[in-house]
């Protein structure tokens, strides 16, 4: 078919203008992540869980280049992910990762940081954009200023960002009914972290949609999808283990109760104006989709109902689960684009679609060049549109901008990159290696792996992993940390096989326990932490602490760049 030279050209114009159009989101886009990643000199944020996610990308590169692949993960001997047990249910992510592990490991963990959650938003930019979505650049601010959590938590080196990507992926395999690519991509997904079930959610969402819209069973996403998933679990340097580890995520974390063991704040639901707060653009595109979704045109409404239903159940899922937040701002935007993209673009039709009453008052503001009821102008039409626009756009601008300084300072106030690098230092200086160190928070462990990896550690990465491994030496950590054991010492040594505890400075009960029990020296101390060693003998409280208030600090922490190369992170 041969196309004329004008719609020629009008084709040529429309891709460039859509070019044009990614390439100033993408700046835009990369600014923002940029600027919030490096508001701190640490690797973002809240949790220290980049710092094990850099890590052990580094580890999996040296135990390759050592044919020695995947590598023995020793660290947390106690837990589900002993030698024996370990499963890096991130595993492509960490594989992602590892073009980032050379030289400055903070500074790589925060520059694939900016580039992952770029491309994660950058992806639903996308999808609007090839969907011809009107006043795209409008729905751009949205979806920056859509939630201030969902800015901080994608900020976070760690996996949500390739989940955002791989269900954009999902979603226009799934609107082109490329149905057979849904197989490599469930694979991949697997393999790269196990948010793989929102996929799988979403073609049972689509085989919904098409059994409504089209009147039909559609089998074959459901089976390719599977099928994928199942590859992914099978095809794995973990298998069979990773089953394991998913049934015992799905069993504590999607309990209806409460978590029979403390879990991470991620895991525990917002309040209501917390969550409405933190999520106004999110929460008002929801409301506005819902408004603006008409079912009349089966046909049509595919795509519009889809993103219903799909960010309805991520909204429940969010108001559930706080670790949401990162999936389902945008997908609300996204609902609402869709939604509203009939009216913005057949507002004529839309308008006579209108009751004769709403019409009728409608009068004064129609055409009356011809008879019977007439339409506003095309002019009228447009004019509105553009000052609707420009509102909406200021309105957005200012949300974004308040968003952006509240996120911020969240991230300014996370503790700095040499947050433990001195005490971590003193172990690597003072403690026998592979020696077992009590520490009293299991969120610390990341910031000690990465940077004193000579050592194993009793809890770190998600407190269920310990209580899952003994719930009844789960229990008893608890009571030690929270200090309601009264003579920690022997239980610490005799259970847990350590002789050194490292805590932070606010475990007031446990040190206040330990100091005056009589087991314990402290042997050094920092305002960051504590190093204490369970004595030989029980004995008289330690002297009181020099005015420095640090013992033993005769070790300098070195540089990542100087630091042993099997300790590089």
């Amino acid at each position: 078919m041969k196309i004329s030279p004008k719609l020629s050209g009008a084709l040529k114009s429309e891709t460039a203008t859509r070019g044009a159009q990614l390439v100033a989101g993408a700046i835009i886009i990369v600014l923002l992540f940029w600027s919030l990643q490096f508001s701190t000199d640490a690797i973002c944020c809240g949790d220290f869980d980049g710092y094990y996610h850099i890590k052990w990308s580094r580890m999996l590169w040296e135990g390759w280049r050592h044919r020695s692949f995947p590598p023995i993960f020793t660290w947390l001997p106690s837990t589900t992910l002993s030698p024996k047990n370990y499963v890096d249910h991130h595993f492509l992510f960490h594989v992602f990762q590892i073009p980032f592990t050379f030289g400055d490991g903070r500074l790589g963990a925060k520059i694939s940081s900016v580039i992952f959650a770029s491309l994660a938003l950058l992806s639903c930019y996308w999808l609007l954009v090839h969907h011809r979505i009107r006043y795209v650049l409008l729905w751009l601010v949205a979806l920056l200023a859509c939630s201030s959590p969902f800015l901080y938590r994608l900020n976070m080196a760690k996996a949500p960002p390739f989940a955002i990507i791989y269900l954009i992926v999902g979603i226009y395999l799934l609107f082109k009914k490329k149905y057979w690519l849904l197989a490599p991509l469930a694979f991949i997904f697997t393999l790269t972290y196990d948010m793989f079930v929102l996929l799988i959610l979403a073609v049972f969402i689509w085989v919904a949609v098409i059994g409504w819209t089209e009147r039909r069973f559609e089998w074959r996403p459901i089976v390719w999808v599977l099928a994928g998933t199942a590859a992914g679990f099978i095809i794995n340097p973990y298998f069979p283990k990773n089953l394991q580890l998913f049934y015992q995520h799905l069993r504590i974390k999607l309990t209806p109760s409460e978590f029979s063991t403390k879990v991470g704040q991620e895991w525990y639901p917002y309040n209501s104006w917390e969550f409405i707060g933190n999520s106004l653009v999110a929460c008002v595109a929801m409301v506005v989709g819902y408004i603006a979704f008409d079912p009349a045109d089966r046909k049509r409404a595919d795509h519009p109902l889809f993103f219903l239903i799909f960010s309805t159940a991520l909204m429940v899922m969010t108001a559930r689960w706080k670790r949401i937040a990162e999936y389902w701002p945008p997908f609300a935007v996204m609902f609402s684009a869709f939604a509203l993209q009939p009216w913005l673009v057949g507002a004529r039709s839309a308008l006579m679609g209108l009751p004769t009453d709403v019409l009728e008052e409608l009068q004064p503001f129609l055409d009356r060049s011809e008879p019977g009821p007439q339409l506003i102008s095309e002019d009228r039409i447009d004019l509105a549109r553009t000052v609707g626009a420009i509102v909406i756009a200021v309105l957005l601008a200012v949300i974004l901008l308040l968003n952006w300084r509240a996120t911020e300072a969240d991230i300014k106030s996370s503790e700095s990159h040499g947050y433990y690098r001195a005490g971590a230092a003193w172990m690597r200086a003072n403690v026998t290696p592979a020696q077992v160190v009590f520490n009293t928070d299991w969120d610390d462990f990341p910031r000690l792996f990465y940077y004193d990896p000579s050592h194993h550690y009793v809890s770190g990465l998600d407190p269920t992993y310990l209580f899952d491994r003994d719930p009844a030496l789960a229990k008893l950590y608890d009571r030690i940390t929270l200090g309601e054991e009264e003579d920690p010492g022997p239980l610490i040594r005799d259970r847990f096989g350590a002789r050194y505890v490292f805590t932070d400075n606010g475990h007031d009960k446990f040190f206040n326990n330990a100091i005056e029990s009589g087991w314990f020296d402290i042997v050094y101390e920092d305002t960051d932490c504590t190093i204490l060693r369970i004595r030989d003998q029980k004995g008289a409280p330690p002297p009181e602490l020099p005015e420095s208030g640090v013992i033993n600090d005769d070790q300098e922490p070195l540089p990542d760049e100087e630091l042993p190369q099997n300790e590089q992170p």
